[in-house]
C-alpha cells in the first residue's frame, strides 16, 4: 500500500474525531500518540538507573571582523547551569546560543549514545538468563567496547569481533575493548558476512549444549511476555550460574536495531519535562549520525509525546539513501514490534521521512579528519570545557552553531553531545602531525 493511499485511508477513518494528516510524519505521529503500547514502553526495567543529563548553554560571541566560527573570529562561553523552563533565554543581538545535552558525561568509558541504546536492551538479555554476548566492530568501535564494558559490570561474558589486524599499540576504544571482553580480530574479507561470522562465532563459543539468541527473537518474544504476564524479574543464582549452558544473544554491529530506539526516546521524555525544555517550546535538536538510529529514536520520542522538536542529523558514514533506507527499516521494526499499529508504514521514496538529514560541512570519506579540526576541537575545549571529536561531535557542533545564527528566537537549538571523545587516542596514532600543536 502506498504512503498516499494510507494517509488518504487514515484520513477517512479518523474524521470523525477531527484530524485530517496531510503528510507521513502526520499520520506516524497520529498512531503514535494515541497508541497506548507506546504510552507503555516506559514502564520497563532499564540499564541505567536515571535517564538524566547535565544541560550546557554555549554562548558565541563575535570578535572583530565578522565571519565563520571555524575561521576564528568568533568565541564560545559555556553556561554550565543554563536558564531552563520558562526561563530559557533566546537570541540577542550581540550573542547567539544553543544547548548542549551532555551525553558524553553519561560513563566514563561509554558513549552517550551507546549508553542510550543499550539502557533497554541489557535488561532484556538479563531477563533471559543471557550468559554472554557477540557483537562485532571495527577496530576502534565504540559500540564494541560500550557492549565489554556493560555487559562485565552485569556479569555478563562479550566476545567481541573486530575487523582488521590487532594494532601494534593498543589504544582509546580498541584497549577497552580487549581490557573488559574477548576480542578476536576478524580478516576484512570473513568480516564482510557479518551475520554468517557472528553466528559461526557463537556456535564455536555455545557448544552442543549451548543455544543461540539472534537480538530480535529475544526482543520480539519479551513483549509478549510483558504484554501477556506481569514480569517477575528472578534474582540470579549466583552458587549455581556457572553449570548453567551457555546462552550467547547476538547484538548487530553498532546495536541498530528497534530496541535500541527505546533509550533514546526515554531521553526525549526527560527533556520535555517542564523545568526543561518543555512540551511547549520549538525546538529543533542536533546529531551526528553514524548509524542513525540516535537521529531516528530521537525523532521517534518527540513524534510519540506530541512535541513540537525537529531532529537534525549529520551525515557522516553513509549517503541521503543509505540513511533514509535505514530509517524506514527501523520504523517498520519498531511498529511492528511496539504497536498496536504495525500497518503504519515507513516513508518510502520520495515521501519525506521524520529526521532531517544533512551533510556535514566539508564532505569526505568517514574516517578521515582535516588540516584544522583538531585545533578547532583542542580552542573548543578551552574556551568552554566540553571535549569535542573531528570525526562524530565537532560536526554537529558546527551546525549547532550555524543553526543558533539563523534560527529566530522563538526556536532554540540543542546538541546532543553523544560522546566519542576515546577516539582521539586512536586518532593521534593515525594523524600524529595534526595534533603536535604549535607552541605558545
Amino acid at each position: 500500500m502506498g504512503l498516499q493511499i494510507l494517509a488518504r485511508n487514515s484520513a477517512i477513518s479518523t474524521v470523525k474525531n477531527g484530524y485530517f494528516p496531510n503528510t507521513y510524519q502526520d499520520v506516524l505521529k497520529h498512531y503514535l500518540v494515541n497508541d497506548e503500547s507506546v504510552l507503555k514502553l516506559f514502564d520497563r526495567r532499564w540499564a541505567l538507573s536515571c535517564p538524566d543529563a547535565k544541560i550546557n548553554q554555549i554562548m558565541i560571541s563575535n570578535r572583530k571582523g565578522g565571519g565563520s566560527v571555524r575561521e576564528g573570529t568568533s568565541s564560545y562561553r559555556n553556561i554550565t547551569l543554563p536558564c531552563l523552563g520558562e526561563g530559557m533565554i533566546g537570541n540577542k543581538k550581540n550573542f547567539s546560543s544553543f544547548y548542549v545535552v551532555r551525553d558524553d558525561l553519561l560513563h566514563p568509558l561509554v558513549n552517550g549514545n551507546k549508553s542510550r541504546k543499550l539502557d533497554a536492551l541489557l535488561p532484556v538479555l538479563e531477563d533471559n538468563a543471557v550468559t554472554g554476548v557477540v557483537t562485532c566492530g571495527g577496530c576502534q568501535s565504540a559500540h564494541a567496547a560500550a557492549v565489554a564494558v556493560s555487559c562485565a559490570e552485569r556479569g555478563l561474558k562479550a566476545h567481541i569481533l573486530l575487523r582488521g589486524e590487532e594494532p601494534e599499540t593498543l589504544t582509546g576504544y580498541n584497549l577497552v575493548s580487549k581490557l573488559y571482553g574477548d576480542v578476536v580480530y576478524v580478516p576484512r574479507s570473513v568480516y564482510a558476512k557479518r551475520e554468517e561470522m557472528l553466528a559461526k562465532h557463537a556456535e564455536s563459543i555455545v557448544g552442543a549444549d549451548g543455544s543461540i539468541l539472534w537480538l530480535n527473537d529475544v526482543v520480539e518474544a519479551s513483549v509478549k511476555h510483558h504484554e501477556s504476564t506481569v514480569q517477575n524479574f528472578p534474582e540470579a543464582d549466583l552458587v549455581n550460574c556457572h553449570k548453567k549452558p551457555e546462552k550467547v544473544a547476538i547484538i548487530n554491529e553498532g546495536a541498530g536495531d528497534a530496541v535500541a530506539l527505546l533509550g533514546v526516546m526515554r531521553l526525549i521524555k526527560y527533556l520535555s519535562q517542564k523545568h526543561l525544555f518543555g512540551k511547549e517550546q520549538a525546538m529543533k535538536i542536533v546529531v551526528d549520525a553514524g548509524t542513525g538510529t540516535t537521529a531516528v529514536g530521537l525523532a521517534l520520542g518527540a513524534l510519540s509525546l506530541g512535541l513540537p522538536w525537529e531532529v537534525t542529523a549529520v551525515m557522516l558514514a553513509d549517503k541521503i539513501e543509505g540513511y533514509k533506507r535505514k530509517e524506514k527499516n527501523l520504523i517498520s521494526e519498531f511498529l511492528r514490534i511496539y504497536t498496536s499499529s504495525p500497518e503504519v508504514i515507513a516513508p518510502c521514496e520520495g515521501i519525506g521521512g521524520i529526521v532531517q538529514w544533512v551533510e556535514r560541512r566539508i564532505p569526505r570519506k568517514f574516517g578521515n579528519i582535516l588540516k584544522g579540526e583538531v585545533e578547532e576541537c583542542r580552542r573548543i575545549a578551552q574556551e568552554t570545557g566540553i571535549l569535542v571529536d573531528p570525526i562524530y561531535t565537532l560536526a554537529a557542533w558546527d551546525l549547532a552553531t550555524q543553526l543558533s545564527q539563523n534560527e529566530e528566537q522563538d526556536t532554540k537549538i540543542a546538541m546532543l553531545h553523544t560522546g566519542g571523545t576515546l577516539g582521539m587516542f586512536g586518532l593521534a596514532q593515525r594523524y600524529n602531525s595534526y595534533f603536535r600543536m604549535p607552541a605558545q
